[in-house]
């Protein structure tokens, strides 16, 4: 843990519509945090759900440390040890549907720790205790395209471009910066060893995390560093809007750091509730993000932190996605996933 003093952030609280309606002066409440809009045109609807509706569970079998959900066709992914399991849409339905397809790895020891889906759908890279980062095509039938050899034993977390074009692995230690386009290492970049837990991408900025406690910045073009956030708890996970102009941070304590990635703007949105895994996610159309903490889903509108909904699941949730049309939430824990679809 850092011992040095906590950065000073407006803090920013989660409220729920009832109980928001009894505070005085409550229309004003978190006001100050003004996220920016999306345009219209950049996405599918621009509502909030109101709730959510558990309509399915995918049994993976073994521990579901990744996930990730497609829209056309719709396609989940659980990822774990010893394989990947493809689920087609009408396996999201039910609970006791086989998996579509079972991608075996050669190394039936090495475990897929976390994945990305690109903004296409048609690819996903995984990273994890292998050898290698493994790219895979999805269409039309998933098959690995190549396995990029990566120089660490571990890789904790993955961030894609906007653009698809560069991929940051996370190792203890360092990052690797990837030209995933010809699957070419451009560089191993050194961060702080207990700081490199996650990795995130803006823009022309990248950014780390972990055990520290503190939220390093990056330069994508330099590689100096840029600054440093020190957020007192450790951090579990980092995530972005999709205008890249927020970045969010995930901490032990369940608080969530929001900062704009070019202004001097910092908040924490208070939970002050020990967690052993939180996880965020952002909405494809700006209007709501999840935050998952431990067994709880909460699902939070923004920029306002109101509650949308809130559900409980029986295992602590490992990693979640959200569909690009907004229309599906996906968790994975112990054994399985489980597939939300939102209501609006």
């Amino acid at each position: 843990m850092s011992e040095e003093k906590e950065d000073s952030f407006r803090i920013l609280r989660i409220y729920d519509e009832e109980a928001i309606k009894k505070m005085p002066g409550s229309s004003a409440l978190n006001q100050e945090l003004q996220l920016p809009p999306i345009p219209d045109e950049a996405v599918v609807t621009r509502k909030s759900p109101y709730g959510s509706w558990r309509v399915g569970t995918l049994q993976h079998g073994r521990r579901v440390n990744a996930i990730a959900i497609s829209r056309a066709p719709r396609h989940v992914y659980t990822c774990g040890t010893g394989y990947i399991r493809v689920w087609d849409e009408d396996a999201l339905h039910a609970s006791d549907r086989a998996p579509q397809a079972q991608l075996d790895f050669q190394d039936p020891q090495n475990r897929v720790l976390t994945c990305k889906l690109f903004p296409d759908e048609q690819s996903l890279i995984t990273g994890g205790i292998a050898q290698a980062l493994t790219l895979w095509d999805l269409a039309p039938t998933p098959q690995i395209r190549a396995q990029m050899a990566s120089t660490g034993p571990i890789c904790y977390s993955l961030a894609l471009s906007s653009d698809a074009h560069i991929c940051l692995a996370s190792f203890k230690g360092f990052v690797e910066i990837w030209d995933v386009q010809n699957q070419i290492l451009i560089r191993k970049h050194e961060v702080p060893p207990y700081g490199s837990r996650c990795v995130d991408i803006t823009g022309f900025k990248f950014w780390t995390g972990g055990e520290d406690t503190i939220l390093y910045s990056w330069d994508m073009r330099s590689y100096q560093k840029i600054q440093q956030h020190n957020l007192c708890h450790e951090i579990l996970s980092i995530t972005h809007d999709p205008s890249e102009e927020w970045v969010l941070a995930g901490l032990k304590m369940s608080d969530i750091a929001i900062l704009h990635t070019h202004r001097e703007e910092k908040y924490k949105a208070v939970v002050q509730r020990y967690s052993q895994h939180h996880n965020l996610k952002f909405a494809s159309c700006g209007t709501h993000f999840v935050a998952t903490l431990d067994s709880t889903i909460n699902c939070l509108e923004a920029p306002s932190l109101r509650r949308l909904f809130q559900t409980e699941e029986c295992y602590d949730i490992l990693c979640c996605d959200i569909s690009s049309d907004s229309q599906y939430l996906v968790t994975g824990s112990k054994e399985s996933a489980t597939v939300y679809q939102l209501l609006y």
